[in-house]
């Protein structure tokens, strides 16, 4: 088995040869664009595997049976389109991207099509974007914004009388002082998973998204999953 086999399995479960192959396809179409438009900082291609694919590619072992996904913010593709395509051997499998910038969804576009990935990318603000996907599963975004303002925008596919999607959302070494204070607003089930590429970040499973009203006290309108 080669090395990044094992790395991507120990990462996001079981997956076939040829889905080692389409990321790494990914990859060099990455590189490949980025040389031409502003996809991402330079520094990004230096690790590109293990800092951004490997590290989009934990969230699919997280829910396996996950079907409808959504990414916001997609950008460059992280980790909407490494789970569009780790998606394609999931049956029924789906996910729908959010990427405002023009130049960045038409990469998406262009190499998710390519490698058949059963992906859809909508071209608009966040804000704009509830009307016109569908009911997910599971919500995701990476390097998008801090916590209480990640709410804020995906609250319509998770607030909604407890019938919403759950949210995973990577978050670095700052994730404790920005769940202290999101509840000040908000207050949700959470699990926290642990990186398995930062050691000083979390995955944050958000369920039950409600609104507090009037404005709680804080860390108390937290509720830890199974408490």
């Amino acid at each position: 088995m080669s090395d990044r086999m094992a790395e991507l399995r120990h990462v996001a479960g079981t997956v076939s040869r040829e889905t080692l192959r389409r990321l790494e396809a990914f990859e060099a179409e990455f590189r490949r664009w980025a040389a031409r438009i502003n996809l991402a900082a330079p520094s990004t291609l230096d690790v590109l595997w293990q800092r951004h694919i490997l590290d989009s590619a934990q969230l699919f072992a997280i829910k396996p049976q996950a079907t409808a996904w959504l990414d916001l913010g997609s950008g460059g593709g992280f980790p909407g389109a490494v789970l569009a395509i780790l998606l394609i051997e999931r049956p029924g499998g789906r996910i729908e991207l959010v990427e405002s910038n023009n130049k960045k969804a038409a990469f998406l576009r262009a190499v998710l099509g390519g490698l058949g990935a059963p992906a859809t990318v909508h071209v608009c603000r966040i804000e704009e974007a509830f009307a016109r996907t569908a009911p997910p599963q599971i919500v995701t975004a990476r390097a998008l914004a801090p916590l209480p303002r990640l709410l804020d925008l995906a609250a319509p596919w998770l607030a909604q009388d407890g019938a919403g999607a759950t949210a995973l959302f990577h978050k670095g070494r700052e994730y404790a002082a920005e769940l202290a204070e999101s509840g000040d607003a908000w207050r949700f089930d959470l699990v926290e998973h642990a990186s398995k590429i930062d050691p000083a970040g979390r995955i944050l499973e958000i369920s039950g998204l409600a609104r507090v009203v009037p404005a709680g006290r804080g860390n108390d309108t937290l509720r830890q999953a199974g408490s």
